[in-house]
Protein backbone atom coordinates (compact mmCIF):
# COMPACT_ATOMS: atom_id res chain seq x y z
CA UNK A 1 0.00 0.00 0.00
CA UNK A 2 3.01 2.43 0.32
CA UNK A 3 3.71 4.11 -2.52
CA UNK A 4 5.85 6.42 -1.48
CA UNK A 5 4.43 9.57 -1.90
CA UNK A 6 4.10 11.32 2.07
CA UNK A 7 1.26 13.42 2.79
CA UNK A 8 3.10 16.97 4.19
CA UNK A 9 -0.39 18.02 5.77
CA UNK A 10 -2.06 17.63 8.74
CA UNK A 11 -5.16 14.94 8.17
CA UNK A 12 -7.81 17.19 7.04
CA UNK A 13 -6.09 20.78 6.90
CA UNK A 14 -4.00 23.16 4.80
CA UNK A 15 -1.71 23.41 7.53
CA UNK A 16 2.08 21.72 7.16
CA UNK A 17 3.21 18.99 9.83
CA UNK A 18 6.81 20.23 9.93
CA UNK A 19 5.21 24.09 10.59
CA UNK A 20 3.24 22.51 13.29
CA UNK A 21 5.96 20.76 15.00
CA UNK A 22 5.13 17.17 13.13
CA UNK A 23 1.78 16.58 15.66
CA UNK A 24 -1.63 15.27 14.39
CA UNK A 25 -4.56 13.82 15.65
CA UNK A 26 -5.37 15.16 19.68
CA UNK A 27 -1.81 17.21 19.99
CA UNK A 28 -2.31 18.89 16.97
CA UNK A 29 -6.36 19.97 18.27
CA UNK A 30 -5.22 20.44 21.86
CA UNK A 31 -2.65 22.69 20.12
CA UNK A 32 -5.76 24.70 18.28
CA UNK A 33 -7.82 24.60 21.05
CA UNK A 34 -4.92 25.85 23.34
CA UNK A 35 -6.15 29.15 24.81
CA UNK A 36 -9.68 28.83 24.02
CA UNK A 37 -12.83 26.68 23.79
CA UNK A 38 -13.87 26.86 20.68
CA UNK A 39 -12.99 28.31 17.47
CA UNK A 40 -14.84 30.71 15.03
CA UNK A 41 -15.63 29.72 11.43
CA UNK A 42 -12.64 32.03 10.04
CA UNK A 43 -10.33 29.77 12.03
CA UNK A 44 -11.93 26.45 10.84
CA UNK A 45 -11.02 28.18 7.19
CA UNK A 46 -7.83 29.04 8.15
CA UNK A 47 -6.97 25.67 9.37
CA UNK A 48 -9.12 23.36 6.76
CA UNK A 49 -9.35 25.19 3.74
CA UNK A 50 -13.21 25.35 3.48
CA UNK A 51 -15.04 28.36 2.60
CA UNK A 52 -17.87 29.60 5.15
CA UNK A 53 -20.54 28.37 2.64
CA UNK A 54 -19.42 24.67 2.56
CA UNK A 55 -19.70 24.83 6.07
CA UNK A 56 -22.80 25.99 6.64
CA UNK A 57 -24.26 23.80 3.69
CA UNK A 58 -22.82 20.71 5.89
CA UNK A 59 -24.65 21.89 8.80
CA UNK A 60 -27.66 22.77 7.18
CA UNK A 61 -28.14 19.28 5.53
CA UNK A 62 -27.18 17.73 9.02
CA UNK A 63 -23.32 16.39 8.30
CA UNK A 64 -22.08 19.06 11.50
CA UNK A 65 -23.30 19.84 14.67
CA UNK A 66 -24.15 23.36 14.27
CA UNK A 67 -21.83 25.88 16.37
CA UNK A 68 -22.93 27.31 19.98
CA UNK A 69 -22.65 30.98 20.71
CA UNK A 70 -20.66 30.86 16.96
CA UNK A 71 -17.78 28.52 17.98
CA UNK A 72 -16.72 25.16 17.48
CA UNK A 73 -15.59 22.52 20.35
CA UNK A 74 -12.93 20.24 19.71
CA UNK A 75 -15.14 17.72 18.64
CA UNK A 76 -16.68 19.31 15.99
CA UNK A 77 -13.89 20.45 14.66
CA UNK A 78 -12.10 17.09 14.63
CA UNK A 79 -15.37 15.69 12.74
CA UNK A 80 -15.28 18.97 10.15
CA UNK A 81 -11.46 17.88 9.59
CA UNK A 82 -12.53 14.01 8.70
CA UNK A 83 -15.10 14.86 6.30
CA UNK A 84 -12.46 17.08 4.96
CA UNK A 85 -9.66 14.95 4.42
CA UNK A 86 -12.16 12.38 2.76
CA UNK A 87 -13.39 15.07 0.47
CA UNK A 88 -11.48 14.50 -2.17
CA UNK A 89 -12.08 10.85 -2.95
CA UNK A 90 -15.25 9.85 -1.79
CA UNK A 91 -18.92 11.19 -2.07
CA UNK A 92 -19.88 13.37 0.95
CA UNK A 93 -23.20 10.94 1.48
CA UNK A 94 -20.97 8.30 1.72
CA UNK A 95 -18.40 9.81 4.35
CA UNK A 96 -21.06 10.64 6.27
CA UNK A 97 -22.57 7.53 6.24
CA UNK A 98 -19.28 5.61 7.84
CA UNK A 99 -19.26 8.68 10.44
CA UNK A 100 -22.98 7.81 11.33
CA UNK A 101 -22.15 4.31 11.50
CA UNK A 102 -20.03 5.27 14.10
CA UNK A 103 -21.49 7.72 15.85
CA UNK A 104 -25.08 8.16 14.64
CA UNK A 105 -26.88 11.35 14.47
CA UNK A 106 -24.24 14.17 14.77
CA UNK A 107 -26.48 16.26 17.24
CA UNK A 108 -26.52 13.64 19.72
CA UNK A 109 -23.56 12.30 21.54
CA UNK A 110 -25.75 9.82 23.58
CA UNK A 111 -25.36 7.00 20.51
CA UNK A 112 -22.12 7.74 20.08
CA UNK A 113 -19.61 4.61 19.65
CA UNK A 114 -16.24 7.23 20.21
CA UNK A 115 -15.90 10.80 20.62
CA UNK A 116 -14.87 12.77 17.02
CA UNK A 117 -11.27 14.11 18.33
CA UNK A 118 -10.79 10.92 19.39
CA UNK A 119 -11.84 9.16 16.01
CA UNK A 120 -9.80 11.68 14.65
CA UNK A 121 -6.77 10.52 16.63
CA UNK A 122 -6.93 7.17 16.04
CA UNK A 123 -7.18 8.11 11.93
CA UNK A 124 -4.23 10.42 12.28
CA UNK A 125 -1.99 7.50 14.73
CA UNK A 126 -2.52 4.96 11.99
CA UNK A 127 -1.68 7.10 8.87
CA UNK A 128 1.63 7.61 10.94
CA UNK A 129 2.42 4.42 11.30
CA UNK A 130 1.29 3.64 7.88
CA UNK A 131 3.08 5.88 5.79
CA UNK A 132 6.86 5.48 6.92
CA UNK A 133 9.39 5.68 3.94
CA UNK A 134 10.70 2.03 4.84
CA UNK A 135 7.58 -0.38 4.63
CA UNK A 136 4.94 -1.68 2.73
CA UNK A 137 1.46 -2.65 3.79
CA UNK A 138 -1.63 -4.83 2.32
CA UNK A 139 -5.19 -4.68 3.50
CA UNK A 140 -4.05 -7.79 6.08
CA UNK A 141 -1.53 -5.52 7.90
CA UNK A 142 -3.23 -2.40 7.63
CA UNK A 143 -6.50 -4.24 9.81
CA UNK A 144 -3.54 -5.24 12.06
CA UNK A 145 -2.28 -1.75 12.24
CA UNK A 146 -5.77 -0.61 13.35
CA UNK A 147 -6.15 -3.51 15.70
CA UNK A 148 -3.32 -2.28 17.48
CA UNK A 149 -3.49 1.23 17.45
CA UNK A 150 -7.66 0.48 18.91
CA UNK A 151 -6.06 -2.07 21.20
CA UNK A 152 -6.80 0.85 24.10
CA UNK A 153 -10.22 1.03 22.65
CA UNK A 154 -13.64 0.63 25.94
CA UNK A 155 -16.34 -0.43 24.26
CA UNK A 156 -19.26 1.02 25.20
CA UNK A 157 -21.68 -1.38 24.07
CA UNK A 158 -21.05 -5.32 22.42
CA UNK A 159 -19.77 -5.01 18.55
CA UNK A 160 -18.89 -1.10 19.11
CA UNK A 161 -14.79 -1.99 18.18
CA UNK A 162 -16.17 -4.05 15.49
CA UNK A 163 -17.64 -1.24 13.90
CA UNK A 164 -15.01 1.38 14.96
CA UNK A 165 -12.47 -0.56 13.35
CA UNK A 166 -14.76 -1.52 9.67
CA UNK A 167 -14.90 1.89 9.69
CA UNK A 168 -11.44 2.95 10.14
CA UNK A 169 -10.29 0.53 7.39
CA UNK A 170 -12.92 2.18 4.87
CA UNK A 171 -11.35 6.21 6.47
CA UNK A 172 -7.82 4.99 5.93
CA UNK A 173 -8.35 3.41 2.50
CA UNK A 174 -9.93 6.76 0.90
CA UNK A 175 -7.48 9.01 2.41
CA UNK A 176 -4.56 7.37 1.03
CA UNK A 177 -6.22 7.32 -2.17
CA UNK A 178 -6.82 11.14 -2.02
CA UNK A 179 -3.08 11.67 -1.36
CA UNK A 180 -2.59 9.78 -4.29
CA UNK A 181 -5.31 11.46 -6.26
CA UNK A 182 -3.77 15.09 -4.97
CA UNK A 183 -0.22 13.46 -6.63
CA UNK A 184 -1.27 12.53 -9.32
CA UNK A 185 -3.00 16.18 -9.58
CA UNK A 186 -0.02 17.66 -9.36
CA UNK A 187 1.41 15.78 -11.49
CA UNK A 188 -0.61 16.54 -14.29
CA UNK A 189 -0.43 20.55 -13.25
CA UNK A 190 3.37 20.18 -14.16
CA UNK A 191 2.59 18.94 -17.03
CA UNK A 192 -0.06 21.42 -18.54
CA UNK A 193 2.81 24.47 -17.05
CA UNK A 194 5.89 23.06 -19.26
CA UNK A 195 2.98 23.11 -22.67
Amino acid sequence: MNLQIKDPLIPGTILKRKEMGDVTGLEFLKKIFFISSGVMLSQIREISGIDGSTLQNWTKRGWVANSKLKRYDMDQVAHILIINMLRDCMQLDRITFVIRYINGNVDDHADDIISDSMLYDYICRILDRLLPDDETYDMGSLRNCIAEVTSDYEEPVSGARKRLNQALEIIIAAYYAAVVKRYSDRLVETLMVKQ
